[in-house]
């Protein structure tokens, strides 16, 4: 295996070493990315394709024959911008045969046996070179029209002769090879080379001495092509596909053409020669096609035509800000203003006041800047390169206000344009406007920014010199409100819209209680508390004031009872509730009272047994032992009580206490889930048998809003779940043991908690099994109670890695110990 590797490595050495002794024949020390043209990063690209490198290795391979860093990053640039601008230069392979022969059907489908050539293209396009590639665009001639008069006829084609009138006829005859037609009655007629129009007055002629009616009209001659024969047409020159072709007789020249491809990388766009006899009788120029839309000297083909695309004189290329970049076909005497024409004309972004033109001398480069009045005389020479540039990303005339103006914005720099007069144009100063400071933001002419400030005021009364102002000046005018806090007054407290207000000039403490929706039923007027901020208060101080405080009294109809209070900005109004005012609360009765249902507490210290005897008391069946008391707080059943006293947040940070215990590594049997609930239980354990039998006692609690008190039936069951075998309910029966219960449900599991587990009777109360000595002692159970058994916590086993730390550790200490003694 290791000497197939070596042998890998070696043929992988082998050919980078014979690639890069093909490519370093070149230098690039000197080379200036910049001077290079397109056609010799194009070569550059080739030549490093040739040997399998990528642009990535072709810049790397550059790098190591000695280019500069900075060129190479502009190499780089250059690759992307050619291949981005897409380009017309194609890798060909040439046809083996002199002549090639494609056969098209009558529906126009091209069969071609041969395989289709490769082709690339890299940088900007040849303009043109996409029509006769375009699938879409097939040129294929229409053979379902009817005869053109202008058609030649030919051996092969098939003549529909019809009779129609006093003689009834029809004869569907071929031309043969000596262009004659062979008609009953009449004889042979000569036809070759005649058109149509000529073919059918020669017939007519020769079929009157048989049919004397075809002179007087009662009898009609029609006639038709019955076939299109094929015709062999060759196309010859920069072609890329050279060869003879058959084709259809409707044939056009575009068919033709299209059929080999069109011209190839040097072949003429603008003089395609249509030869016939040894004389061009057509010169087609493709742009007048693909600008026009005109298909000028088109020309339907014939036989032994020739199609002859000589090399193209003149082309140039354009890019940057035209709407078509690419390589144009020019020809005598067409101008740069033609080209551009040609390329779509400009963009929106394009600076049309000077165009860069970098051309080919015999012995350097040179580049020429073309005005826009020399557009339409200049003549482009063959390989010109034009580029056309982006304007400016800069105004020559703007000016910016901003601020406290009714028309911020940018504004024309009129000659002699002052600071006062922009603020005219801008509809003049807010009336939040800052007047003591305003500033203009100017560029120096080294770009750099300055900052001139001036007095507003001054400037719009006159009395301080105005500014000219520059192209480019940002002048700001400040607010008011953009210079300070933004001031409000808040309210608090017992009004139905409570919140934060705006604060306004002259504003008073009715405003802000009317704003607030007004007075709760329950607020008294009569102590309102205003606090304040306090501004110099003394640092120093350890008894210093942190706010001043005003309690003002109020009628009910908003209406100050001492005098009118003034609010200041960031005032905090505090609303009370009266002090005598409650709102009903309720108490809910279940089970087995004579009268359940919902009571209203009458009194602030009304107890349990208050209320079982306003029910009626307890009937017959009632299971006081299992009676309960739910109590989930006044801020659950009331969230508005002023009095609710919140124990959500103890609640909650018991349970993430417990979820903290449970990741790091402590496992019981209950869930997460189950604990919560258990942690966030409202059952109060409540004694209703010792209630009634001691009224008034301690243990009489005295109810509270939302309590729901339960008197269960004589309950009959005992439910046992955890750990056991068979976790399932188990009728009570009086005497039976907490384990009789546990073997019930099938004895404990291997991994029960026996010393865990507990009871929770039906009134909610819970009590846990006790250790003493070596013995559990179980509490007792009673009907209706639940028994559950805890799961042992899991224990992870020592690996091996465990021993041999343990194992370290104590030779270590050993070792210590030893050291320490002698």
């Amino acid at each position: 295996m290791n000497f197939k590797n070596t042998i890998t490595a070696v043929l992988f050495f082998l050919t980078v070493l014979v690639a890069q002794s093909a490519y370093s024949q070149t230098n690039y020390a000197n080379v200036k990315v910049d001077e290079l043209s397109d056609a010799e990063i194009l070569q550059m690209i080739k030549k490093a394709e040739s040997i399998g490198y990528s642009e990535a290795q072709l810049q790397q391979m550059a790098a190591a024959q000695g280019m500069k860093a900075d060129e190479v990053q502009k190499l780089k640039l250059r690759v992307e911008k050619i291949r981005k601008q897409g380009s017309g230069v194609q890798v060909e392979t040439k046809p083996t045969s002199a002549s090639r022969e494609v056969s098209e059907t009558t529906e126009g489908g091209a069969i071609d046996n041969e395989k289709k050539e490769k082709e690339e293209e890299v940088g900007p396009k040849i303009f043109g070179a996409d029509l006769f590639k375009n699938g879409a665009i097939t040129f294929e001639p229409n053979l379902r029209m009817a005869t053109p008069k202008g058609y030649v006829i030919g051996p092969d084609d098939k003549l529909l002769i019809d009779l129609t009138g006093d003689n009834e006829a029809s004869y569907n005859l071929q031309v043969s090879p000596d262009g004659v037609i062979n008609l009953q009655f009449v004889g042979r007629i000569a036809v070759g080379g005649l058109t149509i129009d000529q073919a059918i007055s020669k017939i007519k002629s020769s079929m009157s001495k048989t049919y004397p009616a075809l002179r007087s009209g009662r009898t009609s001659l029609s006639i038709n092509l019955g076939n299109i024969r094929s015709i062999k047409v060759t196309i010859t020159g920069q072609a890329v596909k050279t060869g003879t072709y058959t084709l259809p007789s409707l044939a056009t020249v575009y068919n033709a053409l299209y059929s080999s491809g069109g011209p190839s990388q040097n072949g003429t766009f603008r003089n395609i020669q249509v030869v016939r006899n040894n004389k061009v009788v057509a010169t087609i120029d493709v742009y007048d096609f693909l600008l026009k839309g005109i298909q000028q000297d088109n020309i339907r083909l014939q036989d032994q035509d020739v199609i002859n695309i000589p090399v193209f004189e003149k082309r140039v290329e354009i890019l940057g800000e035209i709407k078509q970049p690419a390589f144009f076909e020019i020809v005598r005497g067409e101008t740069l203003q033609n080209l551009i024409n040609y390329a779509g004309g400009f963009t929106t972004q394009a600076y049309t006041a000077k165009i860069k033109s970098f051309q080919n001398t015999d012995k350097e480069r040179r580049i020429t800047d073309i005005s826009m009045p020399d557009f339409t005389t200049y003549n482009p020479k063959n390989g010109d390169k034009f580029v056309v540039e982006a304007i400016l990303d800069r105004f020559e005339n703007k000016v910016e206000i901003a601020g406290a103006v009714f028309r911020p914005g940018s504004y024309q720099l009129d000659k002699g344009l002052t600071l006062k007069s922009l603020i005219a144009k801008a509809d003049g100063l807010t009336e939040d406007a800052f007047l003591n400071r305003g500033y203009i933001q100017r560029l120096n002419a080294d770009n750099t920014q300055h900052l001139l400030s001036f007095d507003v005021a001054k400037i719009m009364a006159g009395t301080e010199g105005d500014i000219n102002l520059q192209r480019e000046d940002r002048i700001t005018i400040s607010s008011l409100f953009d210079l300070r806090d933004e001031y409000k007054v808040s309210i608090q407290g017992e009004v139905r819209a409570p919140g934060t207000f705006d604060y306004a000039d002259n504003m008073k403490l009715e405003d802000v209680i009317q704003m607030a929706g007004g007075f709760k039923e329950g607020a008294t007027p009569n102590r309102i508390e205003i606090s304040r901020r306090i501004k110099n208060s003394d640092a120093m101080s350890a008894s210093a004031r942190t706010a001043e405080v005003f309690n003002v009294s109020v009628d009910e109809h908003l209406r100050i009872v001492d005098s009118t209070f003034i609010l200041k900005p960031f005032d905090v109004i505090s609303i009370r509730s009266s002090e005598g005012y409650q709102i009903q609360k309720q108490v809910k009765l279940e089970g087995e009272v004579l009268y359940p249902g919902t009571y209203t507490i009458t009194q602030k210290n009304e107890r349990i047994s208050d209320l079982i005897k306003r029910a009626g008391g307890l009937t017959q069946t009632a299971y006081t032992d299992g009676a309960s008391l739910k109590r989930p707080g006044a801020e659950k059943t009331n969230p508005g009580d002023k009095n609710a006293i919140n124990n959500k947040e103890e609640e909650d940070k018991k349970f993430l206490s417990l979820k903290r215990v449970q990741e790091s590594g402590v496992k019981d049997t209950v869930k997460a889930e189950v604990e919560q609930q258990l942690i966030q239980s409202d059952l109060v354990g409540i004694d209703l048998t010792r209630i009634l039998k001691k009224p008034q006692s301690r243990y009489d609690l005295i109810v509270e809003n939302g309590d729901v008190i339960r008197v269960p039936r004589q309950l009959q069951i005992v439910k046992v779940t955890g750990e056991v075998l068979n976790p399932n309910s188990i009728v009570y029966l009086p005497g039976r043991s907490f384990k009789q219960y546990i073997n019930g449900a099938g004895g404990f599991t291997a991994n029960a908690l026996k010393n865990g587990a507990y009871i929770k009777y039906a009134n909610g109360s819970v009590e846990s099994a006790r250790k003493f000595l070596f013995f559990n002692n179980y509490p007792k159970v009673k009907p209706g109670a639940e028994i559950l058994v805890p799961k042992r916590a899991n224990r992870e086993r020592m690996t091996a890695q465990s021993w041999i730390g343990i194992g370290t550790a104590v030779a270590s200490m050993a070792a210590i110990v030893v050291s320490l003694l002698r």
